[in-house]
């Protein structure tokens, strides 16, 4: 089984605002690039979102060792609550629905195809990839052509309903 690491990182300007994510893949002596952004879209969003698409990108089943500076990101894998959640259909509390199950969902799938180990490093610090992953999330969420993040409009007109109930 191949061993990858990978480096992640998601920004937002405005939170919600336009979002970008960065990610770093390497293998032995190779290394790839990915980023993308949304129009508008949440940090945390963004931070699912570079995880979700470093391990698609992978085409066979890897043990992958992922660093985040995310702790959303990696406590949600390594302490449970991602598969919590959704084994509560989704909830994180009896009254209180998670947020971006619609990543969360994918990842976890994913997560079971991999041999996986999300580490949390800290960010804007010397850790030269993570500071990359920045540069290229800052980067893509700066750009003027951003699609839009079906997942966060979804769950806007989600809670605008809920609110016209009362």
């Amino acid at each position: 089984m191949k061993e990858i690491i990978i480096y992640t990182d998601g920004a937002c300007s405005g939170n919600p605002g336009p979002g970008g994510y960065g990610c770093v893949l390497r293998y032995k002596k190779s290394r790839r690039e990915l980023s993308g952004g949304f129009r508008k879209t949440t940090n945390n969003r963004m931070e699912i979102t570079a995880a979700l698409k470093a391990l698609k990108s992978l085409k066979y089943p890897c043990q992958v060792k992922l660093y985040s500076d995310s702790k959303y990101l990696v406590n949600a894998i390594e302490k449970g609550w991602a598969k919590r959640w959704k084994a509560n259909n989704w909830m994180r509390t009896k009254n209180e629905k998670a947020k971006n199950y619609d990543l969360w969902e994918k990842v976890l799938s994913l997560c079971d195809i991999h041999q996986m180990e999300f580490i949390w490093v800290k960010g804007h610090a010397a850790n030269e990839e993570n500071n990359r992953c920045d540069e290229l999330a800052v980067e893509a969420s700066s750009n003027s052509d951003l699609p839009i993040d079906a997942g966060y409009e979804e769950e806007i007109e989600e809670k605008e309903k809920q609110l016209e109930l009362f």
